[in-house]
This record gives C-alpha cells, structure tokens and sequence, in this order.
C-alpha cells in the first residue's frame, strides 16, 4: 500500500540521493538502528556529504526546505542516520564559507567525508557558545584538550570540528571553528551511552589529548558570545532540522496505522493531519532562511516550531502506538522504539525550561539572549 503523507518528502531524498530510500525501505529497523548499521555507509556513498555545500564545489547546493525534507525522509527510515547526518549538515553550515574555508568544502564535497561536531551542546545548561574545549596557544597554531559526549559520528568521521575561545594578545578571546582530521593523534573515541538506543548515530565521548592543531584549520567567527551570521544559520538549522528528524519518526508510526488499516479514518486523518501543519511551520522557518533572514526574529520563530513540534511528536506517537494496539506494542520491537524515538526531542538543546525567560524577555520588547 502506497500512502502520500511522505509522498514530497521522499520524492526530494530520491532527487538527492538516488536509491537510497529504497534500500532503507528494504533493511529492517532494528537493522538500520544497530551498532553495525550501514546506513552512514551508505549515506556517504550516495553523496549526502555535500548537501549544503555550493554545486561550483562539487557539493548539491540544496536550500533549507529541501534539506527540511530529506531530514523528515531520513527520519522516517533511520532516526539514527537523520540524527547523525543532521550534526554533520549543520556542522557544514556553520563553516563560514570564505576564501580560507574553500578548499575545505570542496574536498568535504568530493571525498564524501562527513563532519562530526564538538560544539558544546552536549553540557548540561551550558551554551553552544560555551566551548568545552579548552585552547593553548603556541607558535604554530593551537593545542586542544577536553572532550565532546555525546558526539554524533565518533567513529564514521573524517573530520572533527570543535567550537573554541582562543586568547588574544589584548586580552580578549575570539570565537572560532577548529577544523581537523578525525585520526590525528591524541584524539580517542570512547563509550558513552548505553547500547540499544540511537546506536547507528554513533553517539561516544570523543576526547582530545594534547591535540595539535596548525592556523589554517581554524576560522574565526568573532569575539565571545557573538552570534555572527553563519553561527545563526547553523543554530537556525539545527533546531528546524533535528525537528523534522524526529517529525519523521512519528510519521512512521502514523504510516503504520494506514498499512495495517489500524484505527478510524477519523483519527488517522486527525493524527496525519497533526504531522503535516507541524511540517509546514517548519517550512515556513525554513523558507525564511532561504530567504537570507538572520535576525533575532527568525531565531525565536525557530524555537517556536521547535517546541510546538516537540510537544505534537510525542502525542501523535503516543496516540498512534495506541491504535496500533497493546499486540503490536508487546510483539513488534519498531514500535516500541519509535515511540521512545519520538520522545527525545525534548532533549536536544536549548531545553524548553531553559528558554522560558529569554523567550519572554523577547516578547516583552528586550533583546533574545541564548543562556
């Protein structure tokens, strides 16, 4: 049985990437999602590496709706591969792309390497501006010590990104992008979390020992908590993509309910309904990006869908594992997965809890601080 609530979504990751939804259609779940899933594998084989990057490097040049949708695809075959190649777009956009980072996303884009991230979002309350890594500065570049957990990615990388505050001679420190090999000495990979959950996505501690780095793997963004241009189309990326990551796991669900004829017509419009205005609040942030906003505004319109998504996931696959049935929850391992997927959103940063103020303060007529 074929159904279209996917239908546009599928449609752009076929586009992208040929024959790659189809050979996720043919592995089972518990397969995709297993510590030895190839779905990095074949993710880079099909050219995912380079869906940001400029087609005059090689790479899809695709906006941010298309990459909105090619997430929600993801999503709804591997939540762990949405999730892990979500840090590595972003990661991508967070790369300023001037003269100096050129040559970066070319070879990015043809070597098909993928990029893990070692912001700071993994800290508890603690800001992506907030690197956990601390820096030495010597005369032939930096030197870095500290670790990321989790981080996407640990062992399918290429490349390690960590976001750094580098001292200045005047005192000041400046916010930068380091950029290196994945296998450069000193750099570990390390377990982190327990085994069962996400396990494709690769989610390990990696810690860097007396990492050196030279000058020309970093690029800078600007002086501390400066949230310059690139930073935010990163930051407004991630939250708009990791949401249509998870929107993917409960359309599953919901698909489920049309192939198994599960449920009233009633709720199974309802339910799939539900998933396509969330989908389109986040189209609407994402149309903005493609339009060159930046601002504060598109920040908290970002945030908004975000959270509206997050609370809209998690009922639409509580209440579509419902009609599934108690016999499908108890013999079918997807569906209890997916529903425990589809929780997680709440997880990813900022937390809700945290942004209540600022989002507040906003509305109030002050400027949007991200703690």
């Amino acid at each position: 049985m074929h159904t279209h609530i996917l239908s546009k979504e599928r449609e752009v990751l076929e586009r992208v990437m040929p024959g790659l939804d189809a050979r996720l259609a043919a592995c089972p779940l518990q397969q995709l999602e297993g510590a030895e899933s190839p779905v990095l594998a074949w993710f880079k084989a099909a050219g995912g590496a380079g869906m940001l990057i400029p087609r005059a490097l090689g790479g899809h040049e695709l906006r941010a709706l298309e990459v909105l949708r090619v997430q929600r695809a993801l999503g709804s075959r591997s939540p762990s591969l949405a999730l892990a190649t979500n840090m590595h777009t972003c990661t991508v956009a967070a790369i300023p792309p001037c003269e100096a980072t050129q040559d970066l996303l070319q070879m990015i884009a043809r070597d098909r390497l993928l990029v893990a991230s070692g912001f700071a979002e993994g800290r508890p309350a603690t800001s992506i501006q907030s690197p956990g890594i601390e820096v030495r500065v010597k005369a032939d570049g930096l030197v870095l010590n500290g670790s990321k957990k989790p981080c996407s990615l640990a062992r399918s990388m290429d490349l390690f990104t960590a976001s750094v505050l580098v001292p200045q001679e005047d005192g000041r420190r400046r916010f930068a992008l380091v950029t290196v090999p994945a296998h450069l000495d000193g750099i570990e990979r390390l377990p982190f979390a327990e085994p069962g959950f996400l396990d494709a996505a690769e989610n390990q501690e990696v810690r860097l020992r007396e990492v050196s780095v030279p000058h020309e793997y970093v690029s800078y963004f600007g002086e501390e908590l400066t949230l310059t241009q690139e930073l935010s189309a990163a930051f407004l990326w991630f939250e708009i993509f990791v949401s249509a990551s998870y929107l993917g796991a409960a359309s599953a669900l919901v698909e489920r309910l049309y192939l198994h004829q599960r449920g009233s017509a009633a709720v199974r419009a309802q339910l799939a309904g539900q998933l396509q205005a969330t989908m389109l609040s986040l189209e609407a942030v994402a149309w903005r990006i493609d339009t060159g906003e930046r601002d504060a505004h598109a920040v908290v319109s970002a945030l908004a869908a975000r959270y509206e998504a997050q609370r809209v996931i998690a009922q639409v696959a509580a209440d579509a594992a419902e009609q599934l049935g108690g016999m499908q929850y108890l013999v079918s391992p997807d569906v209890q997965y997916l529903l425990r997927v589809c929780r997680a959103l709440a997880f990813h940063p900022p937390g809700r809890w945290v942004m209540d103020e600022p989002l507040d303060s906003y509305f109030k007529g002050q400027e949007l601080h991200i703690p």
